[in-house]
């Protein structure tokens, strides 16, 4: 019984620590928040700015030079990335529309260099 027990935590901790990755399709190119704003809801679309403000839970404010938009980043959509107001990222995700309103719900966040 004892030795279930050592096994199953050792299968479990490999797990712990594991990152999360993703396929990011660098052909695709980098669109603005105004283009953003005129896309169909669920296109995909990568904008390049910076993230200015936390709104609420996983709601934050965008910028580029053509405008703002609210993005949505689930905790585990930033794969352990760190950003602030000053940093240039790149979002790749999709546009969210509804009747009011236009977001984008982001599937990660990568900081430019």
């Amino acid at each position: 019984m004892q030795i279930e027990k050592i096994i199953a935590l050792c299968a479990a901790s490999l797990f712990i620590g594991v990152a999360f990755a993703a396929f990011i399709d660098d052909r695709q190119p980098v669109s603005t928040v105004a283009e953003a704003l005129k896309m169909r809801n669920d296109t995909p679309v990568i904008l390049q700015g910076n993230i200015i403000s936390h709104i609420r839970k996983d709601k934050y404010q965008f910028v580029d030079q053509t405008g703002e938009i609210i993005v949505e980043i689930d905790t585990k959509n930033w794969h352990n990335v760190d950003v602030r107001p000053t940093d240039t990222v790149k979002i790749y995700g999709e546009v969210d529309k509804d009747w009011a309103t236009t977001e984008i719900d982001v599937d990660s966040v990568e900081i430019i260099p």
